[in-house]
């Protein structure tokens, strides 16, 4: 059997050569639809992180959900450049003025979710949707 740099085989994920625990989409985002709040906690990070968790994938904590690129490549995900955003997709916004750790959010396949349902794309809030700070869209696959 051929190692490449990114390829599944069998159940297992192959990363640059490092076996990495199986992703399990289906119940990362159950979670996180179960677990959803009606409005934020601003608690976006812990909620995603957990999400990702119950689909399988262990993340290394950070205080900020700003720095979440980091632990996501480190467990496999990869920066998504451009195309529409697939189920389990994760964001990593960062700060505006009056939040300073930023946002994190997870695709379910119809909108975004982090630690409440989001209906209006990946944005947090109306502050975020008017400053629109970087971000960087985050994949397993």
């Amino acid at each position: 059997m051929t190692t490449i740099d990114s390829c599944i085989l069998a159940s297992d994920f192959l990363y640059r050569g490092t076996r990495m625990p199986n992703w399990n989409i289906y119940a990362a985002v159950a979670h996180l639809r179960d677990n959803a709040e009606a409005g934020s906690t601003a608690n976006c990070a812990k909620y995603v992180r957990r999400a990702i968790e119950a689909g399988g994938i262990t993340l290394t904590h950070t205080a900020s959900a700003r720095n979440y690129g980091g632990p996501l490549t480190a467990a496999g995900f990869h920066e998504v450049l451009s195309g529409a955003p697939w189920k389990g997709d994760v964001v990593v916004i960062q700060p505006i003025t009056g939040h300073p750790d930023g946002h994190m959010a997870m695709y379910d396949g119809q909108i975004w979710i982090s630690d409440f349902k989001q209906y209006h794309g990946f944005y947090p809030s109306q502050a975020y949707r008017n400053i629109h700070p970087p971000y960087k869209i985050y994949r397993r696959n």
